[in-house]
């Protein structure tokens, strides 16, 4: 079965026939017709104007065609139909359009790129103005006022009236000692400031008598004086004797002596009474200092009851048990011999802050707080100090710097920030881990840029 001649139009008006051979293998069929279909798709008036050709020219004998066609030209005949396929026509004013779309295109990317790095530069100077004035920090830590409660007194605990994690008031009762000792040395103590009221009186009254003794001294020596003239002047007169002279002259000189002595016994005893008899018993020394024994003995027995010094919340009570001896001396060093006592009141912020962070944080900076137990809650403080040296000053080994291989480090400056309590909020306990956002109000300038040096800030409160 033979075919007829297929005519393919190329661009430029040049027409190639082909001559189909019945001896063509099937896929070369299938590729000739494929690119027929699409020659008819793309170019129909072509398509017409070839399968009229075809039409009305005259068909030679299929088999003569095949014998005469080579096996090569019968391979080459589907590629060489393929290869001299119709390029598309493009419209006259599809080029135009494709120009001005590319300009359009490469303007808008301009534009873009450009309005990129504008907005880029725009919005990191505006964050540079804006930023500066916030100080963060997770190096913080809820502190409070916390100590071991002892007693300075020695004993055997006979009772612990608190129990772990209570919450106590000022002046509450934490544990007491036996007291049988102390009440015995206070009443020795009363006994002792007795006994010296008692001869402070005594000695009043001894210091009237001596007064008293003097004056009847004075008469005596007036009477040996009235007498030992009288013998003077009868001896002068022959008419006394010797022996009545010296008997009066010696008794004279025995009443002066005893009135001198009575004297010296007056003055001493007014000295013990602190140069004036008539001061009252509590301004004489000795009274004081009986006094001062019975308020120590007051003192100690005081203390064998051991109450809070402020409110807080009892700890480490399981550790003293009744009957426990507690030494004075070491009662506070131990945990055997005191309660652990956590203030519920008196509660800070102690957060470290980087050197470089301080330069415009001062007192009274307002501070928010996010404490990580707690998410979602904020508390709300300020400044209340800064510490005026690094943690490292007060360690027990601060580094040595002056050295050959010394490496800068960004130090720590210790900040307490006083905590406002909210009614409501959960309890700050001490040890746990804070963030901390500082609001120092600065505010950058332009000038900054250029190196200038900001204007510096006291971190010392006014005085009102």
């Amino acid at each position: 079965m033979s075919r007829g001649n297929v005519r393919i139009v190329r661009p430029g008006g040049e027409i190639v026939e082909i001559k189909p051979s019945s001896g063509m293998p099937q896929e070369a069929d299938v590729e000739r017709d494929a690119t027929e279909k699409t020659a008819s798709r793309k170019f129909p008036a072509d398509a017409e104007m070839a399968s009229g050709a075809g039409t009305a020219s005259t068909h030679a004998p299929a088999r003569s065609e095949t014998q005469e066609r080579t096996p090569a030209a019968r391979t080459e005949a589907p590629i060489k139909a393929r290869r001299e396929a119709p390029a598309p026509v493009t419209p006259l004013d599809a080029g135009g359009k494709t120009a001005r779309r590319a300009s359009g295109r490469r303007r808008l990317r301009a534009i873009l790129m450009l309005g990129g790095i504008a907005a880029v530069v725009i919005g990191a100077g505006v964050f540079w103005m804006r930023g500066g004035r916030y100080v963060s920090a997770d190096d913080a830590y809820v502190r409070a006022a916390k100590l071991m409660v002892s007693t300075d007194v020695s004993g055997l605990v006979s009772e612990v009236d608190v129990h772990e994690g209570q919450k106590v008031a000022a002046n509450q009762v934490l544990f007491k000692i036996d007291p049988r000792q102390y009440e015995i040395g206070l009443a020795q103590a009363k006994a002792q400031l007795g006994q010296v009221e008692l001869s402070i009186n005594a000695t009043k009254e001894d210091y009237r008598r001596i007064l008293s003794d003097i004056e009847s001294q004075n008469a005596q020596v007036d009477l040996a004086q009235t007498n030992f003239d009288r013998a003077a002047s009868l001896l002068k007169t022959d008419f006394g004797t010797r022996a009545t002279y010296d008997q009066t002259h010696f008794t004279l000189l025995a009443a002066q002596k005893t009135l001198q002595s009575l004297k010296q016994q007056a003055q001493v005893t007014l000295a013990r009474l602190n140069g004036n008899a008539d001061a009252p018993v509590e301004t004489m020394p000795q009274w004081q200092q009986a006094k001062a024994q019975v308020d120590e003995a007051q003192r100690q027995l005081d203390h064998t009851v051991i109450r809070a010094p402020f409110p807080g919340v009892a700890t480490q009570v399981d550790a003293l048990q009744l009957g426990t001896y507690l030494v004075s001396q070491t009662a506070a060093l131990t945990n055997t011999g005191a309660i652990g006592l956590v203030s519920s009141s008196h509660v800070w912020v102690d957060a470290n802050l980087k050197e470089t962070d301080l330069t415009y944080v001062k007192p009274g900076d307002s501070v928010d707080i996010l404490v990580d137990s707690y998410p979602g809650r904020v508390w709300t403080g300020k400044v209340e100090s800064i510490s005026p040296a690094s943690g490292a000053e007060f360690s027990i080994l601060p580094p040595q710097n002056a050295s050959g291989n010394w490496v800068k480090v960004v130090q720590r400056i210790p900040v307490r920030i006083a905590v406002e309590q909210k009614e409501g909020y959960p309890v700050l306990r001490s040890g746990m881990s804070v963030i901390v956002d500082i609001d120092t109000g600065h505010k950058r300038s332009l000038s900054e840029l250029w190196g200038e040096v900001p204007a510096e800030t006291s971190d010392v409160p006014a005085q009102p």
